[in-house]
């Protein structure tokens, strides 16, 4: 919703066709610079991944040796490999477009005499662009009107300071990119896309790239070395083989058949579909995330840092008790219309921006328009104007009418406003005890004074008037239906709430009882913050919980002392003041309805309905897709292990039956892996205990060695499974092909076993089967009806050299396979009984 409700200039802005007219001469609002990205170039990667690439050498291989069954067969897992790449590549793609569009921000022009909002892409050279407090500057133009208007160009000239800026004078030009410090202004586009100033170094901008998260180093420097024991593996099996009297091809083939076992491809595609999907999911629900890595760190927040107004409460802001100094006493709503509360509400009604948006200065104006017999407002215009200012803050309005009669009126904190008014001791005494018992009460307060005062040589500070205290205005803005819950659903899951806010302790503390968050005990105040040395603060911090007049670089310092002290932060904030703080922490939100451009571009996700309540459920799906991510990469870590070693030990060992698998079985055991790891578990539900658990450690891993141990004792577990079917078949005097049916069936077997066990690392497989995963039978009921073929067709027991097996062999193939997560079950049983 706009700030402003009436167009304070004549001119009607661009038509459409006008609009029209102007994007095909002078282009949109976009960079235009090119992006990798589409078919092309997800072809491209699919046809350089490692495994690809040993596919077509494997295959080739086949080729030469004549063998054109699995030459043609390998092709056709080629083709399959590489759709199965670029379908992952697209649903992480469109998922990342679908986010772009929703973080792609919007901007207020007037064209055809209104005020319209559009996307910022959709800005025309000649517009008519709105400009306003927290606002970044969406293209280059010049001022045509403005208010006390100042903006920072520091992302172009790197100076920090805001400048001053209006239509009457030279320095009337705005530049995309600047941020609005104060003010409104309305300018004319005179530049957008790559022909703005900015856009001109927007190329070296995007190559820019974002630096990678800790995990997604981990799993690159994982997979990098298994990728170098593979190569390693690879030469030494292809020179046993050799040696061992093997055709140059032949051995070069059982060198990759090892090579392909020991890559796990997976992982790092996991990653990226896990990160992509949860980012689209969580824009489902109203989260928008501007970085898909957020995802990663949502489920280790130990801190959330929240502010009152609008997060906490309704920012309603309803006017509800009025203090007039004349007589001392307290107006109720009913009793407004009195002369002396009507005094107290005019003045505070023009203390206030003439075209409102803040929520307590709309109720002033609306209060002041309900009980005045004469409305003035048409009458004065804005003569001068102080912008809020000061610790603790006020504003101050000077007006004028034709006839020159001024009115100069300030408002604002009690403790900033009383300095300045000419009461005694006692006087102000009593009016903080007023403002207090209002504040205890939950109403947010602000103290209304004015002034007199010839000539135009104002004062350099607002403070310097000598102003005469009129009264006091309080506002209730109630807490909203769900913050209560909201709280406890962070208690519980071992979250710390932080309110930081700009209002006094009384107010705050109030709002905070009724809401039913803990720790109202302990406050701390801006000042009394800033006096503390940066250590003392560390050990307050872990403390207090309620900090109140708090400013930018007061909030600033809480977030630094709470990272300092190991804390994953994250902090919700609207305003331009939070920009700095939402910045620091770990993890900033930013508001959707009422959030500045400066807010939002300063944080890692958008909360697009302002309800805090929806962070609850930021936390359950961050620590849901890290549960879910761990899981599948632990699985993909644990099923290669039997791969391996089945592959490897039999030849390194000199068993009878030395090269039990060839390319055709690995890479048939790496199709039922892709959709396990990446669909299966990316679409598993949380489980009931996350968001009871204490937030994991950052720096914590799944791929260090004491969470691999369970990887590596389930692989071996199903390796001794497959092995001992190996050996039972040469004591029976099998074949080579019977042997290889076994193995490879138990293998199979033990895979749709272990997908159903790494569903939980905590619940047995059987308490997981109510798991709501409509992908689960799909998946496993293809492997297994898959299975049945490749043991029952003539074909395909040609195509990969297996023999019929007997039901009775079968059956004990399916007795080992199930027998090989007993070791896991007892373990996750164990744990139960321990956390009982």
């Amino acid at each position: 919703m706009s700030k402003i409700t009436s167009l304070p200039i004549a001119d009607k802005g661009l038509s459409e066709p006008e609009v029209i007219i102007s994007r095909k001469k002078h282009g949109s609002n976009d960079s235009n610079h090119e992006e990798s990205g589409g078919f092309l170039h997800a072809l491209k990667d699919a046809v350089l991944e490692p495994m690809f690439l040993i596919l077509v050498a494997a295959s080739i291989l086949y080729f030469v040796m004549g063998e054109m069954q699995e030459g043609f067969f390998l092709l056709g897992a080629i083709v399959l490999v590489a759709t199965i790449s670029i379908w992952q590549d697209s649903k992480s793609r469109k998922a990342l477009d679908a986010l772009k569009k929703l973080t792609s921000p919007q901007s207020k022009v007037i064209r055809d005499g209104k005020l319209q909002p559009i996307a910022t892409e959709d800005i025309v050279v000649d517009d008519l662009l709105i400009a306003e407090e927290g606002d970044m500057v969406a293209a280059d133009g010049r001022i045509i009107h403005s208010n006390d208007f100042s903006v920072n160009e520091s992302i172009l000239t790197g100076e920090s300071f805001s400048l001053q800026k209006n239509s009457d004078t030279d320095n009337n030009e705005l530049f995309q990119g600047s941020t609005v410090v104060s003010g409104l202004a309305i300018l004319r586009v005179t530049a957008v896309g790559s022909n703005t100033q900015l856009g001109k170094i927007g190329k070296s901008l995007a190559e820019i790239k974002p630096e990678a998260t800790p995990l997604q180093l981990q799993i690159r420097n994982f997979v990098k070395k298994m990728a170098i024991g593979g190569i390693i593996v690879f030469l030494l099996v292809w020179l046993i083989n050799f040696l061992n009297g093997l055709s140059l091809p032949e051995s070069l083939l059982k060198g990759l058949t090892l090579a392909m076992s020991i890559l796990p491809e997976e992982i790092p595609v996991a990653f990226t579909t896990f990160m992509a999907l949860g980012a689209w999911r969580l824009s489902n629900m109203g989260i928008v995330v501007k970085q898909t890595q957020t995802v990663e760190s949502l489920g280790s927040a130990t801190v959330i840092c929240t502010d009152k107004t609008g997060t906490i409460t309704e920012n309603r802001m309803e006017l509800s008790r009025i203090y007039a100094i004349t007589n001392h006493h307290v107006y109720l709503p009913e009793q407004f219309n009195t002369l002396e509360a009507e005094k107290v509400i005019e003045i505070a009604m023009w203390a206030s921006e003439p075209i409102p948006f803040d929520p307590m200065e709309k109720s002033l104006h609306a209060a002041y328009g309900n009980v005045t017999s004469v409305d003035k407002r048409s009458a004065f215009s804005m003569y001068h104007e102080y912008p809020l200012s000061g610790k603790p803050p006020m504003m101050t309005h000077i007006f004028e009418d034709a006839e020159k009669h001024r009115i100069i009126a300030a408002k604002g904190a009690v403790e900033g406003v009383l300095p300045s008014c000419d009461l005694s001791p006692d006087e102000i005494q009593k009016v903080l005890r007023i403002a207090r018992g209002l504040a205890a009460q939950g109403y947010r307060v602000l103290a209304v004074a004015e002034a007199s005062f010839e000539g135009d040589n104002f004062p350099q500070q607002q403070q310097a008037f000598k102003f005469n205290f009129i009264g006091l205005v309080a506002f209730f803005d109630p807490p909203k239906e769900n913050i209560e819950q909201t709280f406890e659903g962070f208690y519980k899951a071992g979250i710390k709430v932080k309110i930081i806010t700009g209002d006094n302790a009384e107010t705050t503390g109030a709002i905070a009882r009724l809401a039913g968050f803990q720790g109202i005990e302990n406050s701390l105040n801006g000042k009394e913050l800033m006096d503390l040395s940066d250590e003392e603060l560390r050990e307050r911090v872990k403390t207090t919980n309620l900090f109140t007049r708090m400013f930018p670089e007061a909030k600033l310092r809480i977030i630094n002392a709470l990272k300092s002290n190991g804390e994953i932060v994250a902090m919700t904030g609207d305003g331009v003041n939070d920009g700095p703080a939402l910045k620091a922490a770990h993890i900033g939100i930013a508001m959707g309805k009422r959030g500045s451009e400066i807010a939002k571009n300063a944080s890692s996700l958008i909360l697009t309905n302002d309800d805090l309540g929806s962070m609850v459920n930021a936390v359950a799906m961050g620590r849901k897709i890290y549960s879910n991510l761990k899981k599948a990469i632990q699985y993909i870590i644990s099923i290669h292990i039997p791969i391996i070693l089945t592959v490897a030990l039999p030849l390194f060992l000199g068993w009878l039956y030395p090269n039990i698998f060839s390319p055709i079985h690995v890479i048939f055991m790496e199709l039922v892996m892709g959709p396990t790891c990446s669909v299966i578990y990316e679409n598993e539900p949380i489980e009931k205990n996350l968001m009871v658990s204490k937030p994991r450690n950052m720096t914590e891993t799944f791929l260090s060695f004491k969470e691999l141990n369970i990887s590596i004792f389930q692989g071996l577990a199903i390796t001794l499974g497959c092995l001992y079917l190996y050996q039972f078949s040469v004591a029976n005097g099998f074949s080579e092909n019977l042997t290889r049916t076994l193995v490879f069936v138990t293998l199979i077997l033990s895979n749709v076993f272990l997908t159903l066990a790494n569903r939980s690392f905590y619940y047995s497989f059987i308490y997981t089967l109510r798991y709501k995963n409509n992908l689960i039978p799909v998946i496993i009921g293809v492997t297994v009806l898959a299975l049945i073929a490749m043991v029952q067709i003539p074909f395909l027991l040609n195509l990969f050299a297996f023999e019929k097996p007997e039901w009775i062999l079968l059956l004990r193939c399916v007795i080992v396979a199930a027998a090989s997560i007993i070791p896991f079950e007892a373990y996750k049983l164990v744990k139960r009984i321990q956390a009982r």
